[in-house]
């Protein structure tokens, strides 16, 4: 039989994540509704895919009610770098909040599944390493971070709670961190921040003594593990890491950006930012055992396509 062409709602469709899940559904046959508000998000991120007869691209905030009418929702909407999070914290959390409410209501009205983008962040800074779903987390509840961490665990709550009070088939993927082209030079995560300085012949800046471990997975990867959890059954929930588990402090991947630059930058150091986590790694038997997933993209490889997109974006 013909494969049935499904329209999927794609919120934060604009953004890093967002922008390459369209472009996934869109090769895979499907039809696409972006929603953006483009606080992070840019129309440049999307802009190849405007004329696609199936994409759609719609601006609208998720913290107001949405009334589409679409068979499935991958809810990305929310900004999720410290710098861009902390610039209106209150909004961050009712993008969370709000939009997940607003977004699980659709599911719950159209009887379609919905998939929360949640994240590794909701560990906090973790007593338990590697990171195993059953760990509640170590997370401070009032500090700087807080409006993203603690917005990503209500909005986990939220799904589980729509799950047993409205049986909505909702599904929670908790992200590690992410890297890949279309990513913002500005966005102060680690991997553009390295790769910029490098291009740039700025100082690699490293925050506390670069002893602190970050997990690294590439965008494709990422992207093939969200599908393949929306394509589990309706009483598959998660929550559910998607991540690569191989682990790197932040001096080892410092030299291994300046290797493949060739850069000649220097390494410098600087304070520690507040409830940092000092380490960060997924374990993902859950995605093995459920999804038949694990990344295959390694570091350098990845690197390789990000240090190439980096290049184009710094000589424009």
């Amino acid at each position: 039989m013909p494969r049935i062409t499904k329209r999927i709602l794609v919120t934060g469709g604009a953004g890093f994540l967002g922008s390459h899940l369209c472009e996934r559904l869109l090769a895979a046959g499907d039809e696409v509704l972006c929603v953006d508000n483009f606080f992070t998000g840019t129309r440049h991120n999307v802009h190849h895919l405007l004329d696609h007869p199936r994409f759609e691209l719609l601006r609208h905030d998720v913290t107001f009610p949405l009334y589409v009418e679409v068979d499935q929702i991958y809810n990305l909407a929310c900004p999720a770098s410290p710098i861009f999070y902390q610039m209106d914290p209150v909004q961050t959390t009712k993008t969370s909040v709000l939009g997940a409410i607003n977004m699980l209501g659709l599911a719950k009205r159209l009887k379609i599944p919905m998939l929360q983008a949640s994240t590794s962040e909701v560990y906090g800074d973790p007593e338990v390493h590697p990171q195993r779903e059953e760990y509640w987390g170590h997370v401070n509840p009032i500090g700087l971070r807080a409006c993203y961490d603690e917005g990503k665990r209500c909005a986990e709550t939220l799904v589980f709670d729509y799950v047993r009070q409205h049986a909505v088939a909702g599904k929670v993927m908790r992200i590690f961190n992410t890297y890949g082209p279309r990513m913002k030079p500005n966005d102060g995560r680690v991997v553009s921040n390295f790769i910029v300085q490098a291009l740039r012949g700025e100082d690699i800046t490293i925050y506390g003594d670069g002893s602190q471990t970050r997990s690294f997975c590439y965008v494709d990867d990422l992207i093939t593990g969200m599908v393949s959890l929306m394509a589990t059954p309706a009483d598959v929930h998660g929550p559910i890491n998607i991540g690569n588990p191989n682990e790197f402090t932040m001096l080892e991947l410092a030299k291994l950006v300046l290797d493949m630059t060739g850069s000649r930058a220097r390494v410098v150091h600087m304070p520690l930012p507040a409830d940092d986590p000092k380490q960060r790694r997924p374990d993902i038997a859950k995605a093995r055992e459920l999804l038949g997933w694990e990344p295959t993209i390694q570091l350098r490889e990845g690197l390789a396509a990000t240090i190439a997109y980096f290049r184009n974006v710094i000589d424009e």
